[in-house]
């Protein structure tokens, strides 16, 4: 009897220690700590955010307008640009108005399943921007260096086959970090020192080990980050090459003019990507990595329409149509 006695306490305590991570993953909700705390600043930064996140919503929308409305624009080059901008206002619709609702309603706590969705959805647009640069970097390269058969190869059926597989690329990716989170168990501290649920910041919450989740995202960074990157790089390679071949300076300059608008984004977005990686490595919790983060993830997608608009003259054409010459 003391025996059965002594397996059954020696069972419950076992299960209570395995059970006890499990209800640490049940914390109701994660606090966002934003930029900073004092309440003289907190319009300041509502102002600055809101104008930011309209100027980025508007310039998007009428690089989407431009090209659905235009027959000129009706071009793989624009139809990937489309689904850019379409993608950039989601991507920065996953953080903004979070938070510049926290800010209005001085609150800070967003809840857990709340938390993983914004992270779940952070991911999937993220990626897209990846995809899609690396897309249309391929459709420059085809376009310059096979100019002839471009119609050919970059048809309707290509493009659309092109972008849903990004689409399906982004959303596994997406569902795969996830879940390697919600496996995760969380301790009563709840304090995320960012603007929205940032991976690496919640990872740092766990009670429970991490490492399975860091070579999760280590693995996914070198392929889906590297991969399009040295795509991208690869393609311009080869590019820069044709342009080299052309004799005429004017041939040239016409040549990689058709380039330099994505070469910006591209710069733009692995250098302020970079940055925050290597920020927030440096930085475990410090305010400096929310505010690297700005860059990636509310200046890149604000930018995107201008240099699109600025250094393009189709662009510029089309929205003078779009606007009836006032422009």
């Amino acid at each position: 009897m003391c025996e059965k006695r002594s397996y059954y306490l020696f069972f419950l305590g076992r299960h209570i220690y395995h059970m006890e991570p499990g209800n640490n993953t049940r914390i109701s909700e994660f606090l966002l700590l934003g930029f900073s705390e004092d309440p003289e600043l907190q319009p300041l930064i509502f102002g600055l955010f809101l104008s930011m996140y309209l100027v980025t919503v508007l310039g998007n929308l009428l690089i989407i307008l431009a090209t659905i409305s235009d027959s000129h624009l009706h071009t793989p080059m624009y139809f990937f640009l489309s689904n850019l901008s379409f993608v950039d206002i989601w991507f920065i619709s996953t953080t903004i108005p979070k938070m510049l609702v926290d800010i209005q309603t001085q609150s800070k706590a967003i809840t857990y399943a709340g938390c993983i969705t914004q992270m779940c959805f952070f991911f999937i647009f993220v990626e897209l921007d990846n995809f899609l640069l690396t897309v249309m970097a391929y459709d420059r390269y085809v376009a310059i260096c096979h100019p002839l058969h471009y119609t050919v190869i970059m048809n309707p059926r290509l493009c659309g086959l092109l972008v849903l597989v990004c689409w399906i690329l982004s959303v596994l990716h997406a569902l795969l970090q996830s879940l390697m989170v919600l496996r995760l168990s969380f301790c009563t501290h709840s304090e995320i020192p960012h603007f929205f649920c940032e991976r690496n910041q919640v990872i740092r919450l766990a009670c429970s080990d991490t490492f399975l989740n860091d070579m999760v995202m280590n693995f996914a960074s070198v392929l889906l980050g590297g991969g399009p990157l040295a795509g991208i790089l690869y393609s311009y390679s080869k590019i820069v090459s044709s342009i080299h071949a052309i004799s005429s300076a004017q041939g040239r300059y016409k040549a990689f003019s058709t380039c330099a608008s994505h070469l910006s984004v591209v710069f733009l977005f692995y250098g302020t990507g970079l940055g925050v990686y290597f920020s927030s490595a440096a930085a475990q919790s410090s305010p400096s990595s929310a505010t690297a983060s700005v860059m990636y993830t509310v200046v890149t997608p604000m930018l995107n329409p201008f240099i699109y608009s600025l250094r393009n003259k189709d662009v510029k054409g089309a929205l003078r149509r779009l606007f009836g010459g006032k422009l």
